[in-house]
């Protein structure tokens, strides 16, 4: 008998996988991203003060477009680099999440690169 592959619990691994090597300083912080299925979440964070500078979601109040799609993913990438360029953050480093750097995730990285992030 098979067992089926808990998908969250795999995607829970690789994040882990990835962040022993991925870490936020206040010089050069993390791009954290998270997405549920209809929304989509990110912030930048200073690992090293365990402190969130600058956040963004689609939940928030000015928010036009759907965040469970490709658009709603880039608005909220050109959003959280305009927050961080008024806080004087140009340089971050992208945390994928655990998820694969395709569709929205995509979307949401080129947006923040396109608006003014280097990562």
């Amino acid at each position: 008998m098979f067992k089926k592959v808990d998908k969250k619990a795999s995607r829970v691994k690789r994040h882990l996988r990835v962040r022993k090597k991925v870490f936020g300083t206040p010089e050069r912080p993390r791009l954290s991203v998270y997405r549920s299925e209809k929304n989509i979440y990110a912030q930048i964070i200073d690992d090293i003060n365990a402190v969130t500078i600058v956040s963004a979601s689609s939940l928030e109040k000015d928010f036009s477009a759907k965040g469970g799609n490709k658009e709603g993913a880039k608005l909220v990438g050109e959003l959280v680099a305009k927050k961080a360029l008024e806080k004087g953050i140009k340089d971050v480093v992208f945390d994928r999440g655990g998820y694969v750097y395709h569709g929205r995730v995509q979307q949401l990285a080129e947006a923040a690169r396109e608006a003014g992030l280097n990562f």
